[in-house]
C-alpha cells in the first residue's frame, strides 16, 4: 500500500502597508470618480476586497423612497471588480516590490459588466465585496456584490476586466 503524498498547507498572502496604502490611495484619491461616489475601502485581501458607500443626499435615484441610484450601484461594484483584480495581481507578484506592483495596475480597465438589480437599496449605507473568479494573462474574471447594513444582497455584479 503506497504511503499518500500529503502537502503543507500554504501560506497565506499578507500584503505588506506600503501596498495596501498605495492601493487605497489610488482607489480612493486617484480615482476620483470613487471619491465622487464616496467608496472607502474596509479590507483588502488576495481573495476578497470590500469597501462601504455611506448613504448622502447626492446618491439618491428616486427622492421618494430615498433609494440610491442604480448608477452608484453600478459604479461602484465596476470599482470593486477592478480593486480585486489589483488585489489578485498583486499577490501574484508578490516577488516584486510594493511600488513594481503598483504600476502594474496602469493598463487595467473593464471589458464587460453585468449588474443584476434584486432588491431597492434603501439604507445609511452599504458594503460592497468582489472576488476574482479568474486571474488569466490578459484578462481577469470577477463577481462582485452590492449588501445592505443587515447583509442582505441588494444587486450582484459580474465583470471582465483587460490586466495587459
Amino acid at each position: 500500500m503506497s504511503k499518500a503524498i500529503v502537502h503543507p498547507p500554504s501560506t497565506p498572502i499578507e500584503f505588506e502597508s506600503a501596498f495596501i496604502e498605495g492601493v487605497r490611495q489610488i482607489f480612493e484619491e486617484k480615482i476620483v470618480f470613487n471619491t465622487v461616489l464616496g467608496l472607502k475601502i474596509t479590507s483588502i485581501t488576495p481573495e476578497l476586497v470590500t469597501a462601504r458607500i455611506d448613504m448622502r443626499p447626492e446618491l439618491v435615484g428616486h427622492y421618494a423612497y430615498n433609494r440610491i441610484h442604480g448608477g452608484v450601484i453600478s459604479a461602484g461594484l465596476d470599482a470593486m471588480g477592478g480593486l480585486a483584480v489589483m488585489a489578485a495581481i498583486g499577490a501574484r507578484h508578490m516577488d516584486e516590490s510594493p511600488e513594481q506592483r503598483l504600476h502594474r495596475f496602469a493598463k487595467l480597465g473593464t471589458i464587460d459588466l453585468r449588474i443584476d438589480y434584486l432588491r431597492p437599496g434603501i439604507g445609511e449605507w452599504f458594503e460592497l465585496k468582489a472576488e476574482v473568479l479568474r486571474l488569466g494573462s490578459r484578462v481577469a474574471t470577477t463577481r462582485m456584490g452590492f449588501y445592505a447594513a443587515d447583509g442582505k444582497m441588494l444587486s450582484s455584479g459580474a465583470g471582465a476586466y483587460i490586466v495587459s
